[in-house]
């Protein structure tokens, strides 16, 4: 069992500000570049430049570059190939954003919870130009006035909670009247360490028993956000 419209209400009513993950809740970042194929590209960028030995068998055929990414950050942080591999990450990025897919019910989610005058952050592991150039695509960058994600620090990507902290102090706001809406356990463990109250988007029954292992209550995971739209018509 998943969120009831009940359930929702409860989570929703105290909500004045929301700290959205970009790929997952908002849309699928690389449903027309797909990751796995920016994975084996990023795995061979590092076998070309004679560090190959950098790189764990299991990393060698990760479907996600971000995981790629932080095993070299792992054991070679702070030098000039993390910045080379985290400028040709965003910039693959950047090349998904014309093909991705937004997430159903999210574009007018987005629009009725804004004019309702909860603000909102973007607080993602992706670039924040990445992210901006989506929103801007959707033309929703009047919704969304901050944009977090990552750097070159990659030590500061969720599940540290360095996006939504700041996001929380460009909002002006505590964590008790925000929430983080995200779709992995990365995501969760984030908001934890804030307190942030969190609901989980799971778009399929993969995410969805990943999220409950990380530790969050199926009362507090929906399956499309149609549901979220809905328990937000029926309270205003």
């Amino acid at each position: 069992m998943t969120a009831s419209t009940e359930d929702l209400r409860k989570l929703l009513a105290p909500v004045r500000y929301v700290l959205w993950d970009l790929d997952g809740p908002i849309c699928r970042l690389f449903a027309g570049h797909p990751a796995q194929d920016v994975a084996r590209e990023l795995v061979k960028l590092i076998e070309r430049r004679g560090l190959g030995g950098l790189l764990r068998e299991e990393e060698r055929v990760d479907p996600d570059p971000q995981a790629v990414l932080l095993g070299v950050n792992a054991r070679h942080p702070d030098s000039d190939l993390i910045a080379l591999l985290e400028d040709w990450l965003t910039q693959q990025e950047l090349a998904a954003v014309p093909t991705a897919m937004p997430t159903p019910y999210t574009d007018p989610l987005i629009r009725t919870w804004s004019a309702l005058g909860v603000g909102f952050a973007v607080t993602t592991n992706n670039s924040a130009s990445a992210a901006a150039s989506y929103i801007e695509s959707r033309h929703l960058r009047g919704c969304f006035p901050y944009i977090y994600g990552r750097t070159r620090d990659l030590d500061r990507m969720k599940p540290h909670p360095h996006c939504l902290s700041q996001a929380l102090k460009a909002l002006g706001t505590d964590p008790s009247h925000a929430l983080m809406f995200g779709d992995a356990g990365t995501d969760y463990q984030a908001a934890q360490q804030l307190k942030v109250p969190f609901l989980g988007y799971a778009r399929n029954q993969r995410k969805l028993d990943a999220l409950v292992a990380a530790g969050v209550e199926p009362s507090h995971i929906v399956r499309s956000m149609d549901e979220v739209l809905a328990a937000l018509k029926g309270m205003r």
